[in-house]
Protein backbone atom coordinates (compact mmCIF):
# COMPACT_ATOMS: atom_id res chain seq x y z
CA UNK A 1 0.00 0.00 0.00
CA UNK A 2 1.13 3.26 -0.55
CA UNK A 3 1.83 5.63 2.13
CA UNK A 4 1.77 9.40 1.82
CA UNK A 5 3.59 12.29 3.20
CA UNK A 6 0.42 13.82 3.98
CA UNK A 7 -0.35 9.93 5.99
CA UNK A 8 2.54 10.23 7.75
CA UNK A 9 1.78 13.67 8.93
CA UNK A 10 -1.62 12.68 10.04
CA UNK A 11 0.05 10.13 12.40
CA UNK A 12 2.76 12.41 13.73
CA UNK A 13 -0.02 14.97 14.84
CA UNK A 14 -2.36 12.29 16.43
CA UNK A 15 0.33 11.03 18.42
CA UNK A 16 3.59 13.51 18.53
CA UNK A 17 5.88 11.02 17.17
CA UNK A 18 8.49 11.28 14.98
CA UNK A 19 8.09 11.35 10.91
CA UNK A 20 10.23 8.33 10.18
CA UNK A 21 8.41 6.32 13.44
CA UNK A 22 5.13 7.08 11.72
CA UNK A 23 6.13 6.28 8.69
CA UNK A 24 7.48 2.69 9.68
CA UNK A 25 4.21 2.20 11.76
CA UNK A 26 1.99 2.99 9.10
CA UNK A 27 4.00 0.25 6.37
CA UNK A 28 4.25 -2.20 9.14
CA UNK A 29 0.27 -1.68 9.93
CA UNK A 30 -0.63 -1.46 5.76
CA UNK A 31 -1.74 1.94 6.01
CA UNK A 32 -4.10 1.52 9.03
CA UNK A 33 -3.96 4.60 11.22
CA UNK A 34 -5.49 2.81 13.85
CA UNK A 35 -3.18 0.08 14.48
CA UNK A 36 -0.14 2.03 13.43
CA UNK A 37 -1.14 3.78 16.52
CA UNK A 38 -1.31 0.95 18.59
CA UNK A 39 2.41 -0.43 17.09
CA UNK A 40 3.72 2.67 18.16
CA UNK A 41 1.94 2.36 21.84
CA UNK A 42 3.23 -0.97 22.28
CA UNK A 43 7.04 0.41 21.47
CA UNK A 44 6.32 3.25 23.81
CA UNK A 45 6.81 6.18 21.15
CA UNK A 46 3.19 7.22 21.56
CA UNK A 47 3.41 10.84 23.32
CA UNK A 48 0.11 11.50 23.78
CA UNK A 49 -2.86 8.51 23.02
CA UNK A 50 -5.48 10.60 23.88
CA UNK A 51 -4.88 13.11 20.78
CA UNK A 52 -6.53 10.08 18.66
CA UNK A 53 -8.77 11.20 16.56
CA UNK A 54 -8.38 14.41 16.90
CA UNK A 55 -10.42 17.21 14.52
CA UNK A 56 -8.50 20.36 13.64
CA UNK A 57 -11.52 23.32 13.38
CA UNK A 58 -12.25 26.14 15.30
CA UNK A 59 -14.73 27.25 17.18
CA UNK A 60 -16.52 27.56 20.59
CA UNK A 61 -17.74 25.13 23.04
CA UNK A 62 -20.68 26.76 25.49
CA UNK A 63 -22.34 25.07 28.56
CA UNK A 64 -25.19 26.16 29.72
CA UNK A 65 -27.92 25.58 32.84
CA UNK A 66 -31.53 26.78 33.21
CA UNK A 67 -32.04 29.36 36.07
CA UNK A 68 -32.40 26.61 39.37
CA UNK A 69 -29.43 24.57 38.33
CA UNK A 70 -31.85 21.10 37.08
CA UNK A 71 -31.01 21.11 33.48
CA UNK A 72 -27.81 21.81 31.70
CA UNK A 73 -26.51 21.65 28.07
CA UNK A 74 -23.11 21.25 26.45
CA UNK A 75 -22.81 21.82 23.05
CA UNK A 76 -19.77 22.60 20.55
CA UNK A 77 -20.33 24.43 16.73
CA UNK A 78 -17.54 24.72 14.58
CA UNK A 79 -16.16 27.43 12.20
CA UNK A 80 -13.44 28.04 9.91
CA UNK A 81 -11.46 30.43 11.83
CA UNK A 82 -10.98 31.40 15.22
CA UNK A 83 -11.81 35.03 14.13
CA UNK A 84 -15.39 33.99 13.55
CA UNK A 85 -15.48 31.73 16.76
CA UNK A 86 -15.07 35.61 18.51
CA UNK A 87 -17.94 37.05 16.63
CA UNK A 88 -20.82 38.23 18.57
CA UNK A 89 -23.34 37.01 15.87
CA UNK A 90 -21.73 33.63 15.78
CA UNK A 91 -21.69 33.42 19.85
CA UNK A 92 -25.47 34.34 19.89
CA UNK A 93 -26.17 31.39 17.37
CA UNK A 94 -24.30 28.93 19.58
CA UNK A 95 -26.62 30.43 22.54
CA UNK A 96 -29.72 29.90 20.38
CA UNK A 97 -28.62 26.09 19.73
CA UNK A 98 -28.02 25.47 23.16
CA UNK A 99 -31.44 26.73 24.85
CA UNK A 100 -33.54 25.21 21.86
CA UNK A 101 -31.49 21.77 23.19
CA UNK A 102 -32.74 22.62 26.54
CA UNK A 103 -36.34 23.50 26.14
CA UNK A 104 -37.26 21.13 23.10
CA UNK A 105 -34.80 18.03 23.82
CA UNK A 106 -34.09 17.04 20.44
CA UNK A 107 -32.71 13.35 19.95
CA UNK A 108 -30.02 14.09 17.80
CA UNK A 109 -28.51 16.72 15.46
CA UNK A 110 -30.86 16.14 12.76
CA UNK A 111 -33.73 16.92 15.10
CA UNK A 112 -32.00 19.96 16.22
CA UNK A 113 -31.98 21.39 12.68
CA UNK A 114 -35.76 20.58 11.99
CA UNK A 115 -36.54 22.00 15.44
CA UNK A 116 -38.26 25.79 15.79
CA UNK A 117 -35.62 27.70 17.87
CA UNK A 118 -35.94 28.88 21.03
CA UNK A 119 -37.74 32.63 21.09
CA UNK A 120 -37.61 32.78 17.41
CA UNK A 121 -39.77 32.23 14.84
CA UNK A 122 -37.26 30.40 12.31
CA UNK A 123 -36.02 26.45 12.37
CA UNK A 124 -32.51 26.26 13.41
CA UNK A 125 -31.57 24.74 10.15
CA UNK A 126 -33.01 28.32 9.02
CA UNK A 127 -30.47 30.45 11.33
CA UNK A 128 -27.48 28.14 10.52
CA UNK A 129 -27.82 28.99 6.62
CA UNK A 130 -28.47 32.26 7.81
CA UNK A 131 -25.61 33.21 9.73
CA UNK A 132 -23.05 31.03 7.03
CA UNK A 133 -24.49 33.79 4.75
CA UNK A 134 -24.08 36.82 6.25
CA UNK A 135 -20.52 35.64 8.26
CA UNK A 136 -18.92 33.97 5.09
CA UNK A 137 -17.73 31.18 6.78
CA UNK A 138 -19.14 27.38 7.09
CA UNK A 139 -20.37 26.72 10.32
CA UNK A 140 -21.35 23.30 11.68
CA UNK A 141 -23.25 22.37 14.82
CA UNK A 142 -20.62 19.12 15.62
CA UNK A 143 -22.31 17.93 18.71
CA UNK A 144 -24.21 18.48 21.74
CA UNK A 145 -25.44 16.63 25.66
CA UNK A 146 -28.60 17.24 27.84
CA UNK A 147 -28.45 16.28 31.23
CA UNK A 148 -31.67 16.73 33.90
CA UNK A 149 -30.99 17.02 37.80
CA UNK A 150 -28.41 18.18 39.78
CA UNK A 151 -26.15 19.93 37.17
CA UNK A 152 -22.90 22.07 36.70
CA UNK A 153 -21.28 23.31 33.96
CA UNK A 154 -17.56 25.06 33.83
CA UNK A 155 -16.16 26.96 30.42
CA UNK A 156 -12.73 27.56 30.23
CA UNK A 157 -10.83 29.88 28.08
CA UNK A 158 -13.80 31.54 25.91
CA UNK A 159 -15.18 28.71 24.77
CA UNK A 160 -11.85 26.62 24.54
CA UNK A 161 -13.30 24.02 26.67
CA UNK A 162 -16.84 23.20 28.31
CA UNK A 163 -17.95 20.57 30.68
CA UNK A 164 -21.11 19.57 32.22
CA UNK A 165 -21.62 17.53 35.32
CA UNK A 166 -24.56 15.71 36.70
CA UNK A 167 -24.46 14.72 40.29
CA UNK A 168 -26.48 12.63 42.29
CA UNK A 169 -27.84 14.13 45.22
CA UNK A 170 -31.27 15.10 46.67
CA UNK A 171 -33.00 18.23 45.40
CA UNK A 172 -32.88 20.09 48.58
CA UNK A 173 -29.30 20.42 47.88
CA UNK A 174 -28.89 21.78 44.63
CA UNK A 175 -29.35 25.71 46.23
CA UNK A 176 -27.16 24.99 48.59
CA UNK A 177 -23.87 26.90 48.82
CA UNK A 178 -21.44 24.50 49.67
CA UNK A 179 -22.83 21.96 46.97
CA UNK A 180 -22.59 24.61 44.26
CA UNK A 181 -18.95 25.78 45.06
CA UNK A 182 -18.58 22.02 45.04
CA UNK A 183 -20.09 21.55 41.60
CA UNK A 184 -18.59 23.78 40.09
CA UNK A 185 -15.23 22.55 41.34
CA UNK A 186 -16.13 19.27 39.93
CA UNK A 187 -16.87 20.91 36.19
CA UNK A 188 -13.87 22.36 36.49
CA UNK A 189 -11.74 19.98 37.07
CA UNK A 190 -13.57 18.10 34.37
CA UNK A 191 -12.04 20.67 32.16
CA UNK A 192 -8.90 20.65 33.94
CA UNK A 193 -8.00 16.92 34.06
CA UNK A 194 -9.47 15.71 31.22
CA UNK A 195 -11.07 12.25 32.83
CA UNK A 196 -12.32 9.71 30.41
CA UNK A 197 -14.35 7.55 32.91
CA UNK A 198 -16.06 8.08 36.29
CA UNK A 199 -14.21 5.28 37.93
CA UNK A 200 -12.78 1.94 36.80
CA UNK A 201 -16.10 0.06 36.93
CA UNK A 202 -17.38 2.14 33.77
CA UNK A 203 -14.31 1.38 31.88
CA UNK A 204 -15.31 -1.91 29.04
CA UNK A 205 -13.65 -4.67 29.56
CA UNK A 206 -13.15 -4.86 25.63
CA UNK A 207 -10.80 -1.36 26.95
CA UNK A 208 -9.16 -2.90 29.87
CA UNK A 209 -8.22 -6.11 27.79
CA UNK A 210 -6.78 -4.15 25.24
CA UNK A 211 -4.56 -2.05 27.67
CA UNK A 212 -3.62 -4.82 29.58
CA UNK A 213 -2.51 -6.16 25.68
CA UNK A 214 -0.65 -2.84 25.30
CA UNK A 215 1.38 -2.85 28.28
CA UNK A 216 2.05 -6.73 28.16
CA UNK A 217 3.97 -6.02 25.07
CA UNK A 218 5.70 -3.18 26.03
CA UNK A 219 7.63 -4.94 29.69
CA UNK A 220 8.05 -8.14 27.19
CA UNK A 221 10.33 -5.80 24.83
CA UNK A 222 11.97 -4.34 27.40
CA UNK A 223 13.02 -7.74 28.80
CA UNK A 224 11.66 -7.83 32.59
CA UNK A 225 12.26 -11.16 34.46
CA UNK A 226 8.94 -12.92 34.10
CA UNK A 227 8.81 -12.50 38.09
CA UNK A 228 8.15 -9.18 38.45
CA UNK A 229 6.46 -8.78 34.79
CA UNK A 230 3.16 -9.31 36.32
CA UNK A 231 3.46 -6.41 39.31
CA UNK A 232 4.97 -3.95 36.12
CA UNK A 233 1.70 -4.68 34.38
CA UNK A 234 -0.43 -4.08 37.42
CA UNK A 235 1.54 -0.72 38.25
CA UNK A 236 0.90 0.50 34.70
CA UNK A 237 -2.80 -0.41 34.71
CA UNK A 238 -3.22 1.52 38.45
CA UNK A 239 -1.64 4.15 36.88
CA UNK A 240 -3.72 3.94 33.54
CA UNK A 241 -6.97 3.90 36.01
CA UNK A 242 -5.47 7.38 37.78
CA UNK A 243 -4.89 9.43 34.77
CA UNK A 244 -8.51 8.69 33.36
CA UNK A 245 -10.83 7.72 36.14
CA UNK A 246 -12.25 10.85 37.22
CA UNK A 247 -12.33 9.44 41.21
CA UNK A 248 -8.99 8.45 41.04
CA UNK A 249 -7.55 11.72 39.90
CA UNK A 250 -5.46 14.29 42.06
CA UNK A 251 -8.18 16.85 42.91
CA UNK A 252 -6.79 19.98 40.67
CA UNK A 253 -7.36 21.94 43.23
CA UNK A 254 -5.80 20.25 46.13
CA UNK A 255 -3.59 17.56 44.49
CA UNK A 256 -2.70 15.73 47.82
CA UNK A 257 -5.92 14.34 47.95
CA UNK A 258 -8.00 12.28 45.03
CA UNK A 259 -11.85 13.52 43.77
CA UNK A 260 -13.05 10.45 45.51
CA UNK A 261 -11.25 11.44 48.47
CA UNK A 262 -12.45 15.59 47.90
CA UNK A 263 -16.60 14.18 47.09
CA UNK A 264 -16.26 11.68 50.17
CA UNK A 265 -15.33 14.97 52.70
CA UNK A 266 -18.26 16.89 50.63
CA UNK A 267 -20.64 14.57 51.35
CA UNK A 268 -20.00 14.24 55.13
CA UNK A 269 -19.88 17.65 55.83
CA UNK A 270 -24.03 17.78 54.03
CA UNK A 271 -24.51 14.81 55.80
CA UNK A 272 -25.56 13.44 52.49
CA UNK A 273 -24.49 10.57 49.71
CA UNK A 274 -22.78 12.99 47.00
CA UNK A 275 -21.83 11.24 43.42
CA UNK A 276 -21.64 11.60 40.04
CA UNK A 277 -24.34 10.50 37.28
CA UNK A 278 -22.20 11.64 34.48
CA UNK A 279 -20.14 14.44 32.44
CA UNK A 280 -19.13 15.60 29.33
CA UNK A 281 -16.20 17.68 28.36
CA UNK A 282 -15.87 19.21 25.14
CA UNK A 283 -13.05 20.96 23.65
CA UNK A 284 -13.18 22.60 20.07
CA UNK A 285 -11.79 20.30 17.69
CA UNK A 286 -11.22 17.61 20.30
CA UNK A 287 -12.22 14.23 20.67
Amino acid sequence: MNITAQDVKALREKTGCGMMDCKKALVEANGDAQTAIDILRKKGLDASAKKSGRVASEGVAMAITNDDNTVGVCIEVNSETDFVAKNSKFLEFVKICAETVMHSNPLNLEELLATKAYREDKKIDDLLKENILVIGENIKIRRFERFEGAVSTYVHASGRMASLVVFNVSSEFISNDEFKTFSNDIAMHVVAANPLYIDRHSISQSIIDHEKKIFSEQIAKEGKPESIAQKIAEGRMGKFYEENCLLEQPFVKDTKISVGSYIKSVSENLATNLSVKSFVRYEKGGQ
